[in-house]
């Protein structure tokens, strides 16, 4: 730990999120005073848990919680009251059930930066997404020049929701004169601190569980939740980051090809692992009744490239392997009891 950074507040928001956890411990291994939002504050003991898996218990314990909720106004401004830093993590998921992801993905993010400016903090850092900045052309890699068009379609509300809250986010900037970055992950995979939930792991659980007796015929720019968390203090520390954005991917891989890796690399654990591929009209015909199968189909046999350049050459971020990051969180997984689930 170092102490260069002594007194220096950064607010993360949804303290419980996978993100959340890895950048908090990782603002502390860095010195820094970190206050966290949870919608309950009887959540509190489940984060110093989760991140003292990563800093041990004498750090964890000095997180500092704020009781607040993205889609009510009440606790934002006392939450941000003091902060040298706003990190906002915090975003409604798809596959959690109920509410309306866009509605509280965009009022959050109002309220998270408005609070912000009114702080007079030096950086917000906003977590969207790869899906910002994809081009229409599957061969053209996404940068962070493109912008990508809402799409208005149900199966596609979670992309809409990150696309209009980062629109919202740099409007309000201009508007307040806050300092504004965003970072732009693509399919975030890794090991979790704290109990295993629903999230994009899932792809690799399920197939560890035995669940997926076909794999699909996707694929997804995989980017390690370690190595977006690093991002996340590179982009609110470095002076060349401010009004910038920057998209954070590890390389391409196919679905069927985490599924042969797993098989490779852990015979022990990944003994019900299938490698089988699921026909395309299949995964039309199940899209029919389930949302994930729903989200899946537009991506069908398409390889998205995404160049993370510009974090690696301005910033000097340097992710893991894909192949080291599949791993890794299989084996979390495994060691956290998950499978069951």
């Amino acid at each position: 730990m170092t102490s260069s950074h002594a007194g220096a507040t950064v607010l993360v928001t949804g303290g419980t999120g996978y993100l959340a956890c890895w950048v908090t411990a990782g603002l502390l291994q860095r010195g820094y005073r970190v206050r966290t939002t949870v919608r309950s504050l009887g959540q509190a003991e489940q984060v110093r848990g989760a991140v003292s898996e990563e800093t041990g218990e004498e750090a964890a314990r000095s997180v500092e919680f704020a009781a607040a909720d993205l889609l009510s106004g009440e606790g934002w401004d006392e939450a941000a009251a003091g902060a040298d830093y706003v990190l906002h993590t915090a975003s409604p998921m798809p596959f959690n059930p109920g509410g309306d992801l866009i509605t509280t993905a965009r009022e959050g993010t109002r309220r998270v930066l408005g609070a912000a400016a009114r702080a007079g903090v030096a950086r917000a850092v906003l977590t969207s997404s790869g899906v910002t900045a994809v081009t229409d052309d599957p061969d053209t890699p996404a940068t962070e020049t493109v912008w990508t068009e809402p799409s208005g379609t149900p199966a596609r509300a979670y992309p809409d929701s990150k696309i209009l809250a980062e629109r919202d986010a740099w409007d309000l900037a201009a508007e307040t004169g806050l300092e504004l970055s965003a970072v732009l992950p693509t399919f975030m995979q890794g090991p979790m601190l704290g109990a295993p939930r629903a999230g994009t792991t899932e792809v690799v659980r399920r197939l560890l569980a035995g669940q997926v007796p076909a794999v699909p015929n996707v694929g997804w720019n995989v980017a390690d939740v370690r190595d977006i968390a690093e991002l996340h203090i590179l982009a609110m520390t470095s002076p060349a980051a401010a009004g910038q954005r920057f998209l954070g991917s590890g390389s391409f891989i196919w679905y069927r090809d985490i599924a042969r890796l797993l098989r490779e690399r852990l015979p022990g654990a990944a003994g019900k692992v299938r490698t089988r591929a699921m026909p395309d009209l299949a995964v039309k015909l199940l899209a029919r009744r389930s949302p994930q199968m729903a989200m899946l189909r537009h991506e069908l046999g398409r390889k998205r490239l995404a160049d993370s350049g510009k974090a690696r050459t301005l910033l000097g971020w340097h992710p893991r392997p894909t192949e080291q990051t599949i791993i890794d969180t299989a084996t979390a997984l495994v060691a956290k009891n998950a499978l069951s689930r």
